[in-house]
């Protein structure tokens, strides 16, 4: 009986269909597991092979915690809302719901044909009405709360409001605008939208200004990643800046409590690393600097007040408010040409720029401790969104101002003696202090507190922690996504009621941009005499709570039910890629606090341990042209022509040879190639890269199912190489794993005798390989170590074979082992050993120690100290009877030759020698 891999995956696929066999219960006597992947975003160009490699551990994951015992929940779903979806529609002119669904269908099936254990009953998609409802109503959430910072908790506006009617906000630090303070009297005077705007900058999901990227002549909002070097990517249009009315969550009051919170969970090092620097928490101080001539003050934040008299200049950003009122006439040409330039600059260029730029602006400053003139500059390395948007530069301790200093010829102070030797900043803490007045002799990182403690009686500043993340933008000038739940009314945002939920997006024939920047909904009159927000949410609303909805997807009353949030818990295993390390991951786990505050759920960690999966490399093929011809060189006979390297379909090529006849047929271009072979074939140069359509790499798992199944494109898939590693795809490999596989099958069935298996008991030895594959793999799979796991299984079949072993005691406990790796392969040979039920319901090999202790040690026997001879003897023999056993050996016999023995020595579990 052949291995018929197509019929069989198809024939389980349908029958766990049929059968429910993957619809998990909220209620179970059994430990729970949830076991999650960073659901994907389906494009039109469909999975490729990279795709499902998080997918495949996932599943093994899952597979393995049911056998072993577990009610596993094991969801997938879609993030359908974003910018891509909205691009497609307005290129190929199709709604972006159809096109969404459309690809979620394709996604669907090729996810079905690798044979997933995904509750499908679970499915959400984040742009159905029934699931973004309650988007809505969590962005409601935050909006009406607050976050008390005494508590630190989120808690209700109307909370907050009560404190302010009662004591004003005496107590209550606005984390918006520090300068607003009032008593209650003073609250109870204000009007309606007096208190609406102070109440707007305490809330969790805020409204304000923000600077975007306006392009006029493409009448629309861009993303940084859409701006290259001030034009548009799609056009090259020119892209200023603008200042637009923006969402956000304050996502910065959560910083402590998100840098806290890493240490109760499993998170690489690395990850946790990425997470740390994005918050960025440092302890410093703000020092007020007067403006010489002025009565404006500049403030600074530090974290190195020792290095107050190494100041030589101050930077501040393009964008600070100060600048216009402290520019000199004489300057002001300047100065605005240069904030100019830098309007045409995405946040992330001017962050990676290495170019020094900068621009004087005429006015100084005066140092509060000596009096010294210390002139003011702007340049783009400083951001307004960070600190006060000002720095104090010490040149002879930070390297950027350093560089700054020597490109504008600015003189530097030297304020830490032999330890700056001037042709380098030195950053060091533990220097004595030089040229700096009352701290001369002192250590620097000593003097910290000294300067502190002076500020502060001086009354020019105070200690201050800051931290670098900054509060997340939440509001997008796009068609497809969530509407916000809002109304504005004479310049009030005012939610909506619960039971106006969801408000729905509505149909729309034009994606096109509204007047002054707005999005797109601007457009649609009916909607704006609503006076509903005309921005919608991003992409990340929608996936920052989605963990949530798998867990009671069919509520109609509740995003979740506490009964079933509290039986599910955290998420067990997280996998997905470490390009969300400070987007989604950050902001579902503020999310996830956020609810947690308000008590609409028991835990305050979304995840409890994240996997990152490495990435599957496209590994590229190359064809040589030569220059002005249609003539093909191979790889080899290349460096002899001049020749243009081009990529070719990795389809078309058999490990490094070209199918000349199909690469003919792939472009027209190509129809009357010719070729410069290598002893008859045409070699293909070869190079590992990302893998991309553009670089005609990719390759459809669908191609593969179909030539060698599901269960060989499962475990080729693990067997490349540790689960988070990144590796190059080579397809050729993918015979080893299917030659495997068809030898496990022929252990139960002969091509031509058919049934070999027979029901007999096993041998010693037989359960012993049993046991020793038992112990294996539920080790490498408890530690995702899949690619070993599936080694094992290859040793473990090679020895079946030696060992002649066709024994259904032993093979249908192999089965089971190999199950969550290739399970449409086990379900069959389940089914025709006679099990009547899924071996999906079986219960995990249980490992016996018994069977694996060693009772006998194979020796090397030596005579005259040369090895003769390896005898294997129990470890529990006598010293005699080792003598017996080895003098008696007909090998021994041989070398020993009747010579009388001088000395047999015995060393206990190593070695035997003869001496003659």
């Amino acid at each position: 009986m052949e291995y018929q891999f197509s019929t069989i995956e198809k024939k389980w696929q349908d029958a766990w269909k049929l059968r429910k066999a993957y619809q998990v219960p909220n209620e179970s006597t059994k430990p729970k597991c949830y076991v999650l992947d960073m659901f994907p975003y389906p494009s039109g160009a469909g999975l490729h092979v990279g795709h499902p490699l998080g997918y495949i551990a996932s599943d093994i994951y899952s597979r393995y915690k049911r056998l072993k015992g577990f009610n596993v929940l094991h969801p997938m779903g879609y993030d359908a809302f974003g910018l891509p979806a909205e691009q497609y529609a307005i290129e190929h002119g199709v709604h972006p719901a159809k096109s969404t669904h459309g690809n979620i269908d394709n996604f669907r099936k090729q996810l079905d044909n690798i044979g997933f254990s995904y509750d499908w009953e679970r499915e959400v998609r984040t742009c159905d009405a029934s699931y973004y409802k309650w988007t809505q109503w969590i962005f409601l959430q935050l909006f009406n709360s607050y976050y008390d910072r005494n508590a630190q908790k989120a808690k209700p506006i109307h909370e907050l409001v009560a404190v302010f009617e009662k004591e004003g906000n005496v107590n209550l630090l606005c984390p918006g605008d520090a300068k607003i303070e009032f008593t209650a009297a003073a609250w109870k005077g204000f009007n309606e939208k007096e208190n609406q705007s102070i109440l707007m900058h305490y809330r969790l999901a805020f409204c304000g200004y923000g600077e975007v990227n306006w392009c006029e002549a493409l009448g629309t909002v861009l993303a940084n990643d859409e701006v290259i070097s001030g034009f548009s990517e799609r056009g090259g249009h020119p892209v200023e800046k603008k200042k637009l009315r923006q969402w956000y969550l304050r996502i910065t009051e959560y910083a402590d409590r998100l840098l806290s919170g890493l240490d109760t969970i499993q998170f690489s090092d690395a990850m946790k690393e990425m997470q740390s620097n994005w918050i960025g928490k440092s302890y410093g101080a703000e020092i007020d600097f007067k403006v010489n001539e002025q009565e404006a003050s500049l403030k600074v934040y530090t974290t190195r007040p020792d290095t107050v008299f190494g100041v030589d200049f101050m930077v501040v950003a393009p964008e600070h408010p100060l600048i216009a009122s402290i520019t000199p006439a004489a300057h002001q040409g300047a100065v605005a040409e240069y904030i100019a330039y830098v309007k045409s600059r995405s946040e992330r260029e001017r962050i990676a720029e290495k170019k020094i730029t900068g621009c004087f602006t005429g006015a100084y400053v005066v140092n509060p401790f000596n009096q010294k003139l210390i002139p003011i500059w702007i340049s783009e390395y400083v951001l307004a969104g960070y600190g006060t948007g000002a720095i104090m530069a010490v040149p002879c301790g930070d390297d950027r101002d350093f560089k700054f200093a020597q490109h504008f010829n600015i003189p530097i102070t030297n304020i830490i003696g032999d330890a700056f030797d001037g042709k380098e900043a030195n950053n060091t803490k533990e220097a004595k202090l030089f040229n700096s007045d009352f701290l001369n002799g002192v250590i620097q990182k000593d003097a910290i507190a000294i300067v502190n403690d002076k500020m502060e009686q001086m009354g020019i500043g105070k200690r201050k922690v800051n931290y670098k993340m900054r509060d997340a933008a939440f509001s997008r000038q796009r068609y497809w996504g969530e509407p916000f739940p809002i109304k504005w009314m004479d310049g009030v945002a005012y939610p909506l009621s619960e039971n106006e939920l969801p408000l729905l997006l509505p149909d729309v024939d034009n994606y096109g941009p509204g007047p002054e920047g707005e999005g797109p909904l601007a457009n649609i009159e009916s909607w704006k005499a609503e006076h509903y927000e005309t921005n919608t949410m991003p992409g990340y609303a929608g996936s920052s709570w989605y963990f949530l909805r798998y867990m009671d997807p069919g509520n109609t009353t509740a995003f979740c039910s506490r009964k079933a949030s509290d039986y599910w818990g955290q998420v067990d295993l997280y996998i997905g890629g470490t390009e969300h390390a400070v987007g989604h991951l950050l902001y579902s786990r503020m999310w996830t606090k956020a609810l947690y505050d308000l008590g609409h759920i028991g835990f305050d960690e979304p995840f409890k341990k994240l996997l990152n999966q490495g990435m599957i490399q496209g590994s590229s093929r190359f064809v040589y042209r030569k220059r002005g011809t249609q003539t093909f060189v191979s790889a080899g006979l290349a460096g002899t022509h001049e020749v243009d390297q081009l990529h070719v379909d990795v389809n078309m090529v058999d490990g490094v040879e070209l199918d000349t006849a199909a690469f003919k047929k792939w472009k027209p271009d190509y129809a009357h190639a010719t070729f410069i072979l290598e002893d008859g074939k045409y070699i293909c140069g070869v190079e590992v890269e990302k893998m991309s359509k553009s670089k005609f790499n990719t390759v459809n798992p669908d191609d593969l199912v179909q030539k060698y199944g599901a269960d060989t494109f499962r475990m080729y898939e693990m067997f490349l190489g540790p689960v988070e590693q990144s590796k190059p795809w080579d397809t050729k490999g993918i015979e080893g794993v299917h030659r495997f596989i068809k030898k496990f099958w022929r252990l139960f069935f002969d091509e031509l005798k058919g049934k070999v298996w027979v029901d007999e008991a096993p041998t010693a030895e037989e359960l012993k390989i049993l046991h020793k594959t038992i112990k294996k793999i539920e080790e490498d799979t408890e530690r995702y170590s899949f690619n070993t796991a599936i080694s094992t299984f290859m040793i473990c079949i090679n020895e079946l074979y030696d060992a002649g072993c066709h024994k259904k005691v032993i093979l249908e406990q192999v089965l089971i082992l190999i199950t969550p790796y290739a399970p449409h392969f086990a379900e069959e040979l389940w089914s025709a050993l006679g099990n009547t039920g899924l071996i999906v319901d079986a219960s995990y090999p249980i490992f016996d120690a018994q069977y694996v202790l060693e009772t006998a040690k194979e020796y090397p026997v030596s005579i005259n100290g040369k090895v003769r001879a390896n005898i294997s003897i129990a470890l529990d023999a006598t010293e005699d009877q080792v003598r017996t056993i080895v003098l008696a050996n007909a090998a021994v016999q041989k070398w020993v030759e009747d010579k009388p023995v001088k000395k047999l020595i015995f060393v206990k579990g190593r070695m035997i020698n003869i001496v003659i």
